[in-house]
């Protein structure tokens, strides 16, 4: 990202930078302490107790027991261990899986799979502010559903669901509840036990540690999970995920969380006065409205709609270096789909016709923005809008 020309990073939904503190932790684990965790000698068991302490800070931080983190590289590898280890353990019971038409595409794509290979897999629809109605889930359960799978965050507009009834309304019918909290962790408040949560996934890239490392909880006490391996060879990880420990990244994940969690009420304060003031002023833009509930959605998150813009030439526009502004990044979905010439499929089920999804841009700001930052970024926005829309 280095062009010589100042760059406004505005797309932490997609990925954050590494927090200079986590990367020096992490580095001594790179260069001199890069012992195998599995070694029984003194720098192979000093690689396995700094494991020990990061698997600690990351139960911490989501109130469970250190067994129950299993450490993989990240929530695509992590959802794929939860859903198709349900679907293999628990198919004597049933073959229903739940789940919501507005989730990440590592749920939806493996829902897929799973539906050629027998399992019959319910999508529930959303509102038009991105929530789920919970009488819809409550209809959709059945004696044979095995696991209902809910975003707590989604990752284009921010949407919180309500996860603590929907885990309720699937514990009543004998169903494991299972969230994607890969945009939640480490922005808001969230607790296992409290949320009645039994399976989740955790991606380190998203708090400001490093990609390629995340996390997968799986719930040990009162109404324990298992899951089979995915991954054999070694037995690490409880023999749930073998492989040899990636120790730089999960030092870096532990040391992300613990931050995360004594700096979440400060930073949330800081982005979330940020982004209302972008916000206010973009709303000023005619015929521009927001995708999905004000109210219930990640402080850090906007998704906006500039009716009669297209987002890919807006998105092109604040990033050109030959512009007078800073660049600016930012996007207009998931960054797991950017290549995809469809429209969102979040917003199309939010009730968005193609135009206006295609109109629409995701602004998620991140710790390290400051005011100046977004300032600039709406006095660009507003020109380039402009501009746009005067070539119509």
């Amino acid at each position: 990202m280095d062009s010589g020309k100042k760059i406004i990073y505005l797309d932490n939904n997609a990925t954050t930078p590494i927090d200079e503190r986590v990367l020096e932790a992490m580095m001594p684990y790179l260069t001199t302490n890069y012992a195998n965790a599995n070694s029984t000698h003194k720098f192979g068991v000093e690689a396995y107790e700094a494991v020990k302490l990061a698997r600690s800070k990351i139960a911490d931080l989501i109130g469970s027991e250190t067994s129950e983190v299993i450490f993989t590289s990240g929530s695509t590898e992590a959802i794929n261990l939860a859903i198709k280890g349900v679907a293999e353990n628990y198919f004597s019971k049933g073959k229903h899986i739940i789940t919501v038409a507005t989730e990440h595409p590592a749920i939806l794509d493996t829902c897929k799979y799973l539906e050629s290979r027998g399992y019959r897999v319910t999508y529930l629809s959303v509102r038009s502010d991105g929530l789920i109605d919970l009488s819809e889930l409550r209809n959709a359960l059945k004696e044979e559903t095995i696991l209902v799978s809910v975003m707590l965050a989604n990752n284009e507009t921010g949407v919180l669901q309500p996860i603590k009834e929907v885990a309720a309304l699937s514990h009543s019918a004998g169903a494991i509840f299972m969230t994607d909290a890969t945009q939640a962790i480490g922005k808001i408040p969230v607790n296992i036990d409290e949320s009645g949560i039994d399976l989740m996934c955790i991606s380190g890239h998203k708090l400001y540690a490093p990609k390629g490392i995340g996390a997968l909880f799986i719930r040990q006490r009162n109404n324990r999970i298992k899951i089979p391996a995915l991954l054999h060879g070694g037995g690490h990880e409880r023999g749930i995920r073998s492989g040899t420990l990636n120790v730089p990244g999960i030092v870096a994940l532990g040391v992300a969380g613990d931050l995360a969690k004594k700096e979440m009420i400060s930073t949330s304060r800081k982005v979330a006065d940020l982004r209302n003031l972008l916000e206010d002023k973009l709303l000023s833009i005619e015929n521009t409205r927001i995708n999905g509930n004000k109210e219930q959605r990640l402080f850090n998150t906007l998704n906006i709609c500039f009716q009669g813009v297209d987002s890919d030439a807006l998105i092109m526009g604040l990033s050109n270096p030959e512009d007078e502004f800073p660049m600016i990044a930012i996007s207009n979905g998931s960054a797991c789909t950017s290549s995809s010439i469809e429209p969102s499929h979040v917003l199309t089920a939010m009730g968005l016709n193609e135009n206006d999804a295609f109109s629409s841009i995701r602004i998620s700001l991140g710790k390290q923005n400051t005011r100046a930052e977004i300032e600039i970024t709406i006095e660009a926005i507003k020109k380039r809008v402009k501009e746009l829309k005067n070539m119509i």
